[in-house]
């Protein structure tokens, strides 16, 4: 009756997605392999038609986690784990991809959360004891932001004091550049004045000597005329 009536809905809605939430209450008493083959129809009716088909199942407890009360894990492509996680406390919900048929899929626990739009999927959060949900990932992202923070500061306290010091190491090359430059000038003014000086004696020892060949041509002259 049921797959009756799932042919009869999906021929007059024509969806393109259908939903049969959970799937083990359908296992009444000993009804397990009737209830497994009219799934089996169902899978394959969907499929078929290309629509695609979620369905859910509850289990009792974590050891029956992984495996299916009505044995069609065959033909599901994508099976994803919902569980509870209690720590600090606190029952968090996690999720993880436990097989995903024809497809790369990440093997990370993520948290959800039931938000008033909608489920909310955090991105994977690892600590040093693993992995955090709740509460315990607030506080330890708070404590990690503290962490960065007081790093960022350090680095920033650093560059000032490295921008202090190169200031303070310019200025001192300036002020040495100053001194040098007033030396130097002093230096050239220095030099200038003793080349000066040097030309000068240079040429009065030139016209010291022109002036004694003068005088002696005429002390010649005048003997000569004596």
């Amino acid at each position: 009756m049921h797959l009756a009536a799932t042919h009869k809905a999906v021929n007059a809605f024509n969806p393109d997605i259908v939903i049969l939430d959970p799937i083990n209450t359908f296992i009444i008493g000993d009804k397990e392999i009737e209830v497994k083959r009219m799934l089996m129809r169902i899978v394959d009716f969907l499929k078929a038609n290309q629509i695609t088909a979620l369905f859910t199942s509850l289990t009792s407890n974590e050891s029956a986690s992984e495996s299916s009360d009505v044995g069609i894990s065959s033909l599901i492509d994508t099976w994803l784990l919902l569980r509870d996680i209690e720590l600090n406390g606190e029952r968090n919900r996690v999720m993880y991809v436990l097989k995903s048929r024809g497809m790369a899929n990440s093997n990370q626990i993520r948290e959800f959360l039931l938000t008033d739009h909608g489920v909310e999927l955090r991105e994977v959060y690892i600590g040093a004891s693993g992995v955090l949900t709740g509460s315990a990932r607030l506080a330890q992202e708070a404590f990690e932001n503290a962490e960065v923070l007081t790093r960022k500061n350090d680095i920033e306290r650093k560059k000032r004091e490295l921008e202090r010091k190169r200031k303070t190491l310019e200025a001192q090359i300036a002020s040495l550049h100053a001194d040098f430059e007033s030396e130097e000038s002093e230096a050239v003014k220095m030099i200038e004045a003793e080349q000066e000086m040097i030309k000068r004696l240079e040429q009065d020892k030139i016209k010291m000597a022109i002036s004694r060949k003068a005088v002696i041509e005429n002390s010649t002259a005048a003997k000569k005329n004596t």
